[in-house]
């Protein structure tokens, strides 16, 4: 009876995520309509980058070689690598003439600060105070990702011709490994399921988020919102920085690149499970119950069903076998938008129940992490929560 009951409230649940959450799992928000401008504003890329030079020779070279109209510049921040990262994007600069790109180093972060959010403050500070106007616009994006030539004409061109004042776009991340496959679209899957599009993009919404690795930014609106002085103590500053965006008036738009890769490999399960379980209790806010809430609702909307159709077969009870086997077909069904967006079989599909298991160790692990002292760690930085920082 217990199981019965369970596998009907997570029949109830996968209804009302199909539904009722935003259509979340649908992957047609793209780009809104665009025209041309008829005048191109400025703008300035800047790039934080702390340890990339694996990555910088596929990245930097497509923001060098955008293809944009009016005026732009690169600015990458040397967040303190150790690796060549300055270096080496000086060499690609020069290997590859466009935009021209400046170097700078804004040195160990302040006390409060992470360290991508102070690399921003020094890149947006030097790009506001370099030349005798300051940029019209901000493009944030990260060291790994890698633009289309017309990517910045087109997020520009959005943003005019929609009077946004933030676009984002969730770059297409890599998915060539078999954990990237089983991981990466549960990744992005459940993220719209935090924070459904269509609702972040209503003018008068309440649901605030971004993408941090694209993210096209009103200047004008940046230092109105105090971006990212406002938002300093943030580890997941994406979602933070639209929400202060939307809190000082700004119109926010966030849906799926067309033309924007991430080149960073994920190719074993470690690293995956690094990439999710350094941020997934910050996410959190820290509350311990709040994970326990988490913990709890993972298990119910997505092993319950598997377990309930199984149990259900196997002890002859058709209505724990039919609750479960419903919610799994919609779970899957609505899964499936996402792995098509991915070129991923539809195979892979039936399998999200194991994929939200590891996300749950994930997420354990994470709270672990933190209360040893190890939270929030990246490239040799570990981040304390905000209010002991």
């Amino acid at each position: 009876m217990g199981l019965l009951c369970a596998a009907c409230a997570s029949l109830l649940a996968w209804i009302w995520l199909t539904f009722a959450q935003g259509m979340f799992w649908r992957t047609d928000v793209r780009l809104p309509p665009r025209s041309a401008p008829q005048r191109w504003p400025s703008v300035a890329i800047v790039v934080p980058a702390r340890d990339e030079a694996g990555v910088l020779p596929r990245s930097l070279p497509s923001l060098i070689a955008q293809d944009y109209p009016g005026e732009a510049e690169v600015i990458l921040v040397d967040d303190g690598s150790t690796d060549g990262t300055g270096e080496l994007a000086l060499r690609l600069a020069r290997e590859n003439p466009g935009l021209p790109l400046t170097l700078t180093s804004p040195g160990e972060p302040g006390p409060g600060w992470t360290g991508k959010l102070w690399a921003l403050r020094h890149g947006i500070a030097l790009a506001r105070t370099a030349h005798a106007t300051e940029p019209e616009y901000l493009l944030l994006t990260d060291a790994d990702i890698a633009h289309e030539p017309d990517s910045l004409r087109e997020l520009v061109a959005a943003a005019t011709g929609s009077g946004l004042d933030l676009v984002s776009q969730m770059a297409r991340l890599r998915a060539v490994s078999i954990w990237e496959r089983l991981v990466v679209p549960a990744f992005v899957y459940f993220f719209a399921q935090l924070y459904p599009f269509r609702r972040v993009n209503r003018p008068t919404g309440r649901t605030a988020a971004a993408a941090g690795g694209c993210v096209l930014l009103r200047t004008e609106v940046a230092v109105r919102a105090g971006i990212p002085d406002s938002i300093r103590q943030a580890v997941i500053d994406d979602v933070s920085l639209a929400r202060a965006v939307r809190r000082s008036g700004g119109r926010i738009w966030l849906g799926l690149a067309e033309r924007v890769d991430s080149v960073r490999p994920y190719p074993a399960l470690g690293d995956l499970w690094r990439m999710v379980s350094r941020s997934a209790y910050a996410q959190l806010r820290h509350q311990p119950l709040l994970l326990a809430g988490t913990v709890a609702g993972l298990v119910l909307v997505y092993l319950v069903p598997p377990a309930a159709l199984l149990a259900g077969l196997a002890t002859g009870h058709a209505a724990t076998a039919w609750a479960g086997g419903l919610a799994w077909l919609l779970m899957a069904g609505t899964y499936l938008p996402m792995l098509r967006y991915y070129r991923q079989p539809a195979v892979l599909a039936p399998l999200l129940p194991l994929t939200a298991l590891l996300y749950l160790l994930m997420t354990v692990d994470s709270a672990v992490q933190h209360y040893r002292g190890r939270g929030a760690a990246w490239k040799g930085r570990t981040y304390a929560r905000p209010s002991d920082a």
